[in-house]
Parts: C-alpha cells; sequence; structure tokens
C-alpha cells in the first residue's frame, strides 16, 4: 500500500517531474495575472483605446493622469482613512478575541469544552444572510447604526473559523512548555501572552492577513450599515463612483488597481509567514 506514493515521490524528485512540475505552476499563476495585468492595462488607456479590437496590452500613449482624475472623483484620502480605521480594530479584535478562545480550547480543561468547540464550529455553517436581519436589528436598537461600530465590533467576539485555525496551531506546541511556566509561577495569561502567543506567530500572521483581506474587501457590511457619504470605505466609494461614472472605465480601473494593491503586497511580503501558518495548522488533532 505504502510503495505507490513512495514510487509517486521518486518520480516527482526528478528533474523532469519537478520541471513539469514548474512549468504547471507558472502556467496556472500566469492564468491568475491575466485579469490583474489588463485591469492594470485599461487603466493607462482611453476610452476608444479600451474598446480597439484586437485588444491592445501596451498603452499607447500611457495616461498616467487617469490615476489622479480617479483618485480625485472618489475622496480616496477620505475612503483610505475609514477603510484603514476599520481594518486595524478589525484586526486587532479579531486577533485577541480569536486567540483566546482558542487557547481556552486547546491548553485549559474544563466541563463541556468539547462540546462548546462543536458548536462554534456549527456557528460556521449559518450564512451571513440568515443572521443580518436580526443584527440589524440588534445594531438599530443600540443606536449603532450610521457609525463604524456594527464593522469592527463583532471582531472582538471572536471567530469561529480562526478560533478553530489557532486551536490547531495551539495543539501542536508541547504542553511541557505551560506545565514548566506553571510551576515557575506564571499565570494562564501569562503563559497565553508570554509563550503561546510568540511560538503561534505564523498562525497568528495568518488569522491578521485573513482579517484584513476581509474587511478591506468588504462592501456588504459597510453598504447596510453606513448612510453619510463620509463615512464611507473604500469598497462601497468604489462601487459609488461605478454608479455615476460607469462610462469611464480607465477612470474606474485605475481607481480599482489602487485599492486592490495593498491588498497584493501584504500577501506578497507576508506570503512566507502565512504558507507557513497554513501548512503548520492543523498537524494534531
Amino acid at each position: 500500500m505504502s510503495a505507490a506514493p513512495a514510487i509517486g515521490r521518486r518520480r516527482w524528485r526528478r528533474p523532469g517531474g519537478r520541471a513539469l512540475a514548474h512549468l504547471a505552476l507558472i502556467v496556472c499563476g500566469g492564468a491568475f495575472l491575466v485579469p490583474f495585468a489588463w485591469l492594470i492595462s485599461t487603466s493607462l488607456k482611453s476610452d476608444p483605446q479600451i474598446f480597439v479590437f484586437p485588444p491592445q496590452w501596451i498603452p499607447r500613449p500611457v495616461l498616467w493622469r487617469n490615476y489622479i482624475e480617479a483618485l480625485r472623483y472618489i475622496h480616496f484620502l477620505t475612503y483610505l482613512r475609514n477603510t484603514t480605521y476599520v481594518c486595524a480594530l478589525v484586526v486587532v479584535g479579531t486577533a485577541l478575541s480569536s486567540s483566546l478562545v482558542a487557547y481556552s480550547f486547546s491548553r485549559l480543561r474544563w466541563p463541556g469544552r468539547e462540546v462548546l468547540f462543536l458548536v462554534a464550529l456549527a456557528t460556521m455553517m449559518v450564512p451571513l444572510q440568515v443572521t443580518l436581519i436580526p443584527l440589524v436589528i440588534l445594531f438599530e436598537r443600540m443606536g449603532w447604526i450610521g457609525s463604524f461600530r456594527p464593522l469592527w465590533a463583532p471582531a472582538f467576539l471572536g471567530s469561529a473559523f480562526f478560533i478553530f485555525l489557532l486551536r490547531q496551531f495551539f495543539l501542536t506546541i508541547p504542553l511541557e512548555l505551560s506545565d514548566a511556566a506553571r510551576i515557575d509561577g506564571a499565570s494562564e495569561f501569562d503563559i497565553y501572552w508570554r509563550i503561546i502567543l510568540p511560538l503561534a506567530k505564523p498562525a497568528l500572521a495568518t488569522v491578521i492577513l485573513f482579517a484584513f483581506i476581509g474587511s478591506w474587501n468588504d462592501f456588504l457590511g459597510p453598504l447596510v450599515y453606513l448612510s453619510d457619504e463620509s463615512n464611507y470605505t473604500l469598497a462601497l466609494g468604489l462601487q459609488q463612483f461605478q454608479s455615476q461614472h460607469e462610462s469611464q472605465w480607465a477612470y474606474l480601473m485605475a481607481a480599482s488597481t489602487v485599492i486592490s494593491l495593498p491588498v497584493i503586497l501584504l500577501f506578497f511580503f507576508a506570503q512566507r509567514t502565512f504558507i507557513r501558518g497554513i501548512a503548520l495548522t492543523g498537524l494534531k488533532g
């Protein structure tokens, strides 16, 4: 039974197998880059050039002013400030609350722990649309509609997916480290803050990256909870720009490129930590 996988691994270790694997990855990577390349190309063209057939990938001339005009139309700095504010609170709240709950589920023993963990996982099967109306009613009665609080406050109550991700990583950390710290007089919070979190940097980086991307790209939340244009986030501001200037495709593509760039750069610089966190999570159940 184990001979076939071993033979397959040996084949992929050969130069020809590695070359085929790299070629497949390059082709797949190129396929994913084509839409983004077309986005950048379109953002630097004039409107007549966009609809030329066959398509021209290299703009002639290159219109850098499209970016200046697009950012002027969508009040970019205001929307960027609002989005950064919400994303920062979401990242902090998600990292703190999810890691605390994950520590309790993985490192502490208390009655009903496994049952509550299964209940937390079961909440992942509930679609957002099911809880949206009750949440809107709740936030309306609290007087939060029209403010940023509905966008970041739930992050401080934990997320089932991130709790599961961190719990699986915490289970890979030897219990002897916690026992030694308890013998030295450390409290549970000291163990969590000074031992577990520093060792869980790859998993925390993954959680932070996912939380940031989800908050940065969130459109439904701002659409439902925000009413004042001065509070709009980038995703909502881009949609408003599209509704008002839908014929100006070059400006729309320029604004979309600028809004997408921070997420791409963040993933590019954090990809090693992100991949390591995903690879190490779930090694122990």
